[in-house]
């Protein structure tokens, strides 16, 4: 006999009671979980046909890169296929503190602190040093992985309007004097396109003895002279406290860092609960990103090209009617409008050979659904003339332009 004919848990009410996603699952438009069954580089395998994927934050392109694949195999022979602990105990490799002292170098900071995921950087960085008694203060389109390190932490959380940098000195300004106050903002928003206005963030923090922390999970690689990030794209490296990121976009892998002072590292070493207990980066993982930061440095094209892309599909989409927002970045998202329009969208996209991906309520008011596309650096003219035939073809047909 089953528990819940003994039983009745409250606590399940609510699984049984969410239909949504069976619903559109039902009509044939969900666009979650798609399993790739073979991946090469810009075209992926889906349900047995190719497709050609815009929506990676693989902008470099470097994940079939042969010198990170390479590494990364060597890296499994001589260590094996994990950690087996904590960077804490028995988990720290000589490719991790290698790999933090050249993300250290790259980025203009004294030191580096190297975590499992991007995820855990951002929750390792803010509940390690906001405590109780200090503030955090989040643009209310941060990532969730800074919105969830707040509500980790035992500081007082305040979210002021996207880019309202008046509304953000109204509000630090009622902090007393000595509090411990941080500032953490995306360097480039990953839903919009948009670069955080770090001079103008800056002046408020400094005024106000705030320290400034950027994620730079879609900077990396992306701004910056060398393609290190928000704060080198503005020439503020000294200024900016702590740089956080990810290596799972352009650096063709998984995991995260946070670069800063040597005695702030030092601090989160010893207090950052997400660092010490989980296990560490996976040797193979460790090696591939720093063969990609090594490519990246050494082909700056790249670079040039992810650029010369995006400003064709941004050109395309404007040209043809869509409304793409403030993107200035290879992120490009595609406004929609209603949430059944946008399912429908990107199903008639994805039939088409075209991987996109729709972003609905929580993540954007019900009335602004959108296509997020994502350009690659390998990404080709002719692919991208593709994706923009189709969407000329399907925005007339669906009414959205």
């Amino acid at each position: 006999m089953g528990t819940e004919t003994l039983q009745h848990i409250a606590l399940f009410d609510k699984c049984k009671s969410f239909t949504r996603a069976r619903e559109v699952q039902a009509a044939g438009l969900y666009p979650y979980f798609k399993p790739i069954s073979r991946s090469e580089d810009t075209v992926v395998v889906i349900e047995g046909r190719d497709r050609i994927m815009m929506g990676s934050n693989n902008y470099l392109g470097l994940t079939h890169h042969p010198e990170v694949l390479a590494a990364a195999q060597q890296a499994l022979a001589r260590y094996g296929s994990g950690c087996t602990g904590s960077r804490f105990l028995n988990g720290t490799l000589d490719l991790h503190e290698q790999l933090e002292l050249e993300l250290a170098e790259f980025f203009g900071k004294e030191s580096c602190l190297v975590f499992s995921t991007g995820y855990q950087a951002n929750l390792g960085l803010i509940s390690g040093l906001v405590g109780r008694g200090d503030v955090v203060f989040l643009d209310k389109l941060d990532h969730a992985s800074i919105v969830d390190g707040a509500k980790m932490s035992h500081g007082e959380t305040v979210r002021f309007n996207h880019g309202d940098m008046a509304g953000l000195e109204r509000k630090i300004q009622r902090v007393e004097s000595k509090t411990g106050t941080m500032v953490i903002v995306d360097g480039v928003y990953s839903m919009e396109g948009d670069i955080a206005d770090i001079p103008a963030i800056l002046k408020v923090t400094q005024k106000y003895g705030a320290a400034l922390a950027i994620d730079d999970a879609h900077s990396v690689g992306v701004l910056g002279p060398k393609g290190d990030g928000t704060a080198a794209h503005f020439n503020l490296v000294d200024e900016v406290d702590l740089i956080v990121g990810t290596f799972s976009k352009s650096l063709a892998s998984i995991g995260g860092f946070a670069a800063g002072s040597e005695n702030v590292i030092h601090y989160l070493k010893h207090h950052s609960r997400p660092l010490i207990f989980t296990a560490a980066l996976p040797p193979a993982n460790t090696a591939g990103v720093l063969a990609a930061l090594h490519v990246m440095q050494r082909e700056p094209e790249r670079r040039d090209q992810l650029w010369a892309n995006a400003r064709r599909l941004q050109d395309g989409l404007r040209g043809l009617g869509f409304d793409i927002g403030p993107t200035t970045t290879p992120i490009i998202p595609v406004l929609i409008g209603p949430l059944e329009r946008t399912f429908l969208f990107w199903r008639r996209l994805f039939d088409a050979g075209i991987f996109t991906n729709p972003v609905v309520p929580p993540a954007v008011p019900p009335s602004q659904c959108r296509l997020r596309t994502s350009l690659m650096a390998t990404h080709t003219d002719r692919q991208i003339d593709t994706a923009l035939e189709s969407f000329a073809r399907l925005g007339k047909e669906l009414g959205v332009i």
